[in-house]
């Protein structure tokens, strides 16, 4: 009996405490931003395209929310993780992608004021392979800083322009209807 009790106790500890498991890939329940802020994990789920997974989206806050509003509304910083599960997808690909979300999930009076850095965001862009990861980092003071594969591509300026990315997966016409559910998991 001790000794059953003994491999259950050692087998929690190497459990890892606030993680989970999708798809094979530990999804933390707290990050820390460069700055030292804690980043709550609102929510994470699979992007499926027909009978493909495509990526792990992971929804980090540091107010998190189980609403579109609470999180568009929501103060301080959010990051975006995108953990690429299928072999590649070019560029081209993204781009669309991200265009027909823009288009689908922002009014006709914010597409023009979002135009130029929409442009700007989709040339930072190249081809992502399997295991590579993209992080949209939102800072209040500066900015969605995009990292593809841990290199730093550049800075979109702008709350409004980070909203209607996350409305890509969070809005009215989302990317994929059970990721944003799935992102909008937050429990209390």
């Amino acid at each position: 009996m001790r000794v059953l009790l003994l491999c259950c106790a050692l087998m929690m500890i190497a459990i890892p405490v606030g993680a989970r498991e999708i798809a094979g890939v530990d999804v933390a329940e707290t990050l820390q931003s460069d700055g030292g802020t804690a980043l709550h994990l609102n929510g994470a789920g699979i992007r499926k395209k027909l009978f493909f997974d495509i990526y792990i989206g992971q929804l980090y806050m540091e107010h998190p929310s189980n609403t579109t509003e609470g999180i568009l509304g929501a103060a301080g910083q959010k990051r975006m993780i995108m953990h690429f599960l299928y072999k590649k997808v070019e560029k081209e690909k993204l781009t669309a992608g991200w265009d027909e979300g823009f288009e689908g999930n922002s009014t006709a009076d914010e597409l023009p004021l979002l135009q130029e850095r929409i442009t700007q965001f989709n040339s930072l862009f190249v081809d992502v392979k399997k295991n590579d990861v993209v992080v949209l980092d939102f800072s209040p003071t500066t900015g969605t800083r995009v990292v593809i594969a841990g290199e730093e591509k550049g800075i979109i300026e702008g709350k409004d322009f980070n909203d209607a990315l996350l409305k890509i997966w969070l809005g009215k016409k989302p990317v994929a209807s059970g990721l944003k559910k799935d992102l909008l998991n937050y429990k209390k």
